[in-house]
């Protein structure tokens, strides 16, 4: 297993940075608050690239809103700052652990996806069925509140076995331990009951599929 202990410098480039930007931005242009940052954009990512090489970057608060999909759930969404980072934080990671994912693995991953996960079960259920002829069981199922029980220590575990390099570990403890709210709103639903170890990881962030991997795989 190849270890990485100098990836940091790569992260926080501004070439690295301003193609995290375009990556960001490629569907979200009539958003106010995208709109707001491009106005000054290489104010901000220069900025951004300042406050990582001197490590005095600091994750933002979230805010929280409601959607239905069609279920009712509960969102929080970085500022467009930090949303850029974990784009950009994003790129360098995904190829490290790219390798470690088992190949029937479909869900945010690059020549993967929905269509080819699609296809794959129709080949497997056709031949495991011998061509539908006999029976053939799928088990369909989910993990209750993934994302909100995420535990933080197993998670940065699981990166720090690839990952020995100083100040990518505490850029990304500071980026994962950034979600605190709505720790509380679900702690109340389990009757106030206190968990010691920090967890829970925001809904629609960019880098929220990438770490779910890194956890499943």
């Amino acid at each position: 297993m190849k270890i990485y202990n100098d990836i940091y410098n790569s992260i926080i480039s501004p070439e690295n940075i301003f193609a995290a930007w375009n990556t960001f931005k490629s569907d979200k242009r009539n958003k106010l608050d995208v709109a707001w940052f491009e106005r000054d954009i290489e104010k901000h990512i220069f900025q951004m690239y300042r406050d990582l090489r001197n490590q005095r970057y600091k994750h933002g608060p979230y805010r929280a809103f409601w959607i239905r999909d069609p279920k009712l759930r509960h969102i929080y969404k970085a500022t467009v700052r930090d949303r850029v980072l974990h784009h950009a934080v994003c790129t360098v990671l995904n190829p490290i652990f790219e390798e470690t994912f088992i190949p029937t693995s479909f869900s945010c991953r690059i020549g993967k996806g929905t269509h080819r996960g699609v296809r794959y079960l129709r080949d497997t259920v056709r031949k495991v069925s011998a061509n539908y002829t006999r029976p053939c069981f799928v088990l369909k199922c989910d993990i209750r509140k993934f994302f909100d029980t995420v535990d933080h220590g197993i998670l940065i575990g699981i990166i720090e076995k690839r990952i020995t390099d100083e100040k990518t570990r505490l850029l990304l403890c500071e980026l994962i331990g950034s979600y605190e709210q709505g720790v509380y709103e679900r702690e109340r639903e389990r009757e106030n009951f206190w968990r010691e170890a920090p967890e829970g990881y925001p809904h629609w962030q960019p880098h929220k599929p990438a770490f779910r991997q890194y956890l499943y795989e």
